[in-house]
């Protein structure tokens, strides 16, 4: 019987990929510059190659090495640029659901605004359409979510800017259970549901009207509520022995 737990191969492959992490980013190995050889990092790190090219390919994956044939892994061009990660474990908590949504006020308030700068009759007629899907979901049986998110990328659609619509899919994805946890309470609760529409109605007639401050402001009451609604399911759900409303894993 051994007295030590073996240490799992993943640990050792986590530890090797985070170090040349580091050295990437700290400008031991630069830009463009060569890593060294598999027999070296695996003599070096005292693991096998096998750790060390596992610990590559995660690099690789995340874009910061690349193999050229024949002369070895080399440091991208873009090896600086981090890709913003949220892990999904780190959003299991109400707090942090409410600090993402509070991620998105900021971005929802300003698409808003941009929206109601910029939106055509084309945009502003699948803003239209988008509101009506939610109601008919709702209607239908359904939570309104799948309409909900629909709604919101029409108005970043109307803002003609690419990167809020990228962010905005980005955030949605850690808040989807969230939403469909509460969307559900609110069917259940009238007047959640009333205001949610009204507060959709107001983003919809400031951008209509084509005012930015007033779509700025109908955007970042209705994230306001939202996390005041969502804290309330919380304490809700806490009160009835339930767990917080956090993203499945």
């Amino acid at each position: 019987m051994t007295m030590f737990q073996k240490i799992p191969a993943r640990a050792l492959t986590d530890s090797v990929a985070e170090q040349l992490l580091e050295k990437i980013e700290d400008g031991m190995f630069p830009r463009g510059a060569k890593l060294p050889t598999e027999a070296v990092l695996s003599e070096e790190f005292g693991v096998s190659r096998t750790v060390i090219r596992e610990a590559i390919a995660r690099l690789k994956y995340e874009g910061l090495v690349e193999s050229r044939q024949g002369s070895g892994v080399f440091v991208t061009e873009q090896a600086g640029i981090r890709p913003l990660r949220i892990d999904y474990t780190d959003v299991g908590t109400l707090e942090s659901v409410l600090q993402i949504v509070e991620l998105r006020r900021s971005i929802e308030a300003e698409v808003a605004a941009q929206a109601a700068r910029r939106r055509t009759d084309a945009t502003m007629a699948n803003i239209d359409a988008a509101l009506a899907r939610i109601d008919a979901e709702v209607a239908a049986g359904g939570d309104g979510v799948d309409a909900d998110v629909g709604f919101h990328r029409a108005i970043a659609e109307a803002t003609g800017n690419p990167y809020f619509l990228k962010t905005l899919a980005f955030l949605s994805q850690y808040l989807e259970t969230a939403t469909r946890v509460t969307r559900t309470n609110e069917a259940r609760r009238e007047d959640f549901s009333r205001q949610v529409r009204e507060e959709h109605q107001a983003i919809v007639a400031a951008i209509r009207a084509g005012d930015p401050d007033a779509a700025r402001n109908a955007a970042q009451n209705h994230m306001y509520n939202a996390a005041r609604r969502l804290s309330q399911l919380g304490e809700d759900d806490s009160a009835a022995g339930h767990q917080p409303a956090g993203p499945s894993h």
